[in-house]
């Protein structure tokens, strides 16, 4: 599962961040998943909890999902992608492999499927928050 490698590297960068920000503790970890990217929020959060090194023993994990946004290659209209109306198989096909979005939807602005995804897709962490000091 690619949620406990992407739980590693939330836990390696959020010490990395700790260390050189000089905190003692962690307080607050909040990741940020593209509503494209296929993860498992649930099975992350436990890989997360499972990694957490002392530092980040007591953190708030918080975990936010970023809204995909889509551009038109042809007219250049952006616009959120929204899932419904879609069939299930379809949202689905689209949140599994991406790619397949452009044989499903058209540019609502020029009707063109030719688009990218410019929001949407991928893991970052978007804040840590801790103490300095004993606090």
């Amino acid at each position: 599962m690619h949620e406990w490698a992407l739980a590693e590297g939330v836990v390696a960068a959020v010490s990395r961040i700790a260390e050189e920000q000089g905190l003692k503790r962690v307080t607050e970890v909040t990741v940020r998943i593209g509503e494209l990217q296929q993860v498992d929020r649930e099975i992350l959060i436990f890989a997360i909890d499972q990694l957490r090194p002392p530092i980040m023993r007591d953190a708030k994990i918080i975990v936010e999902e970023a809204p995909a946004k889509l551009r038109c290659r042809v007219c250049g209209h952006s616009w959120r992608f929204d899932p419904k109306g879609l069939e299930e198989e379809v949202s689905e096909a689209i949140h599994f492999v991406p790619e397949v979005a452009h044989a499903y939807l058209r540019c609502p602005s020029c009707g063109s499927p030719d688009f990218e995804v410019v929001e949407g897709r991928g893991i970052w962490l978007a804040s840590v928050k801790g103490l300095r000091g004993d606090g």
